[in-house]
């Protein structure tokens, strides 16, 4: 998929159809990886493939299907950064923070190198981010906003779906919260604002502000 400059493939994890993106900018060799899922070794083979290295790994939250490539990317890719939000950090090293314990996996990842809070902006790979918190889902959700294309692109987890929302029946969920960050922070991007959410298809702000049965503007 091609979004003005920003190149963009997705590699779907089989257990729970997770969606890993990485991300580049035409002409460049390196990336960013945004959370990498079970099918790590399908998502190194990919960046392989393109002949990229990545810059930095980002995961939007915690919870296991977002960060079980971690591992997997770090060992091929040391020296690539580790970024999460500062809330969510906890949750790497957590099997029952993040929800693998449930699963009788106990899975871990490596420790975040950097921590994001809500407006901050990261940037790697010629890419710069800006950071929004989007609590909810989970209690340190957040999401990647590009604005260095028309339309902006943002990064989005799980808080906003193509007709659905995020689950808020976690332990630190809270469905509320969900909704005010729907409205507060994802429905405050422009309308043609493209969302790649952490699981199915693409979609926009303004389809969801006006179709979303859970979440309307």
């Amino acid at each position: 998929m091609k979004v003005a400059q920003m190149l963009l493939d997705v590699v779907v994890s089989q257990m729970f159809g997770e969606n890993a993106f990485i991300a580049r900018l035409e002409g460049r060799d390196d990336c960013l990886v945004v959370d990498p899922g079970f099918d790590a070794d399908r998502i190194v083979q990919r960046i392989e493939q393109l002949g990229l290295t990545p810059a930095a790994i980002l995961n939007t939250h915690g919870h296991a299907d977002h960060i079980a490539g971690n591992r997997e990317l770090k060992q091929r890719w040391p020296d690539c950064p580790l970024v999460i939000g500062a809330d969510e950090a906890s949750k790497l090293t957590d099997p029952e923070g993040n929800l693998s314990g449930s699963y009788g996996i106990g899975l871990t990842s490596p420790p975040a190198d950097r921590h994001l809070r809500d407006g901050d902006t990261f940037q790697a790979a010629g890419i710069e981010l800006e950071v929004l918190a989007t609590p909810g889902h989970s209690r340190g959700h957040i999401v990647f906003v590009y604005k260095g294309a028309s339309p902006w692109i943002v990064f989005g987890g799980d808080v906003l779906f193509q007709g659905s929302v995020g689950r808020a029946d976690f332990p630190d969920s809270d469905p509320q919260t969900l909704v005010e960050s729907i409205r507060q922070k994802m429905y405050s991007l422009p309308d043609d604002t493209i969302v790649l959410p952490g699981h199915g298809e693409s979609t926009t702000i303004g389809q969801e502000k006006q179709f979303n049965p859970f979440v309307r503007a």
